[in-house]
């Protein structure tokens, strides 16, 4: 199973950026998808994540608001629409997969490589 990740770049604040992930490889069923993103000399922390079905969703208190999370119409892929942007939320951001977990925990099974997003100020 592959994910990969793109979209990432610089912005400048106030300014949007869409991120995409691609679930490829070995057909995993139904699963949930989710945004993880870690900046320079922090910890890895959650952003968002969304069920199989595309209707439940669910945001960290830092983007809600701001950011929202989608799927396409053929489920794997995931996209991470990123409004109002600030330069703290510059960081690498990580896709994710797993067909268990859902939720705020790095529990996922699969990982993409990971997109930059720099946001200036």
């Amino acid at each position: 199973v592959q994910l990969q990740a793109s979209g990432g770049g610089l912005v400048q604040a106030g300014g949007s950026l869409r991120l995409s992930c691609e679930v490829s490889g070995r057909t995993l069923g139904n699963y949930a998808m989710g945004w993880f993103r870690q900046a320079p000399g922090k910890e890895r922390e959650f952003v968002a994540a969304i069920r199989w079905s595309g209707e439940v969703t669910y945001y960290a208190d830092s983007v809600k608001g701001r950011f929202s999370i989608s799927r396409g119409n053929a489920r794997n892929t995931a996209y991470l629409h990123m409004n109002s942007l600030r330069p703290e939320d510059t960081a690498v951001y990580y896709c994710t997969a797993d067909r268990a977990y859902y939720g705020p925990d790095p529990k996922y099974d699969y990982w993409g490589q990971g997109t930059l997003v720099t946001v200036s100020s």
